[in-house]
């Protein structure tokens, strides 16, 4: 139940990054609600099951050029979620960047805001 959970809210997280990225950039085309809760399922699988097996295997070039490389792999989750879903396009290079740059800072507010959600338990004082 936990897990259905967190992958639900993965993916209404993904999506809304999604539509964010839409609204900024005007190189991102995304059209239709189905269009947007398939590719954010598809970045997350690709996220999940991918990335780890490209990063590992491009382990030296992601030190070697400081992490660059690491960006590229992402771009490449990104356009395997744009090649996957219909009515989602994306027009160019600096276009992926600003996308995976929205899509990383609307998951870490989003994720930030859910821990601290969590993180009100009662905190109690020992007097002794």
């Amino acid at each position: 139940m936990r897990l259905a959970v967190a992958l639900i809210v993965a993916i209404a997280i993904n999506a809304f990054a999604l539509w964010v990225a839409n609204a900024l950039w005007t190189g991102v085309s995304i059209s239709g609600a189905g269009s947007y809760i398939l590719a954010a399922a598809v970045l997350g699988f690709a996220n999940a099951v991918l990335k780890p097996i490209l990063t590992l295997l491009t382990l030296p070039l992601v030190i070697v050029t400081l992490g660059f490389f690491y960006l590229l792999i992402n771009i490449a989750m990104v356009a395997l979620a744009e090649w996957i879903t219909p009515n989602f396009s994306v027009d160019g290079f600096w276009d992926y960047v600003g996308l995976v740059f929205i899509i990383w800072l609307v998951n870490w507010a989003c994720r930030s805001l859910i821990d601290a959600g969590f993180d009100r338990t009662p905190k109690t004082t020992v007097v002794g």
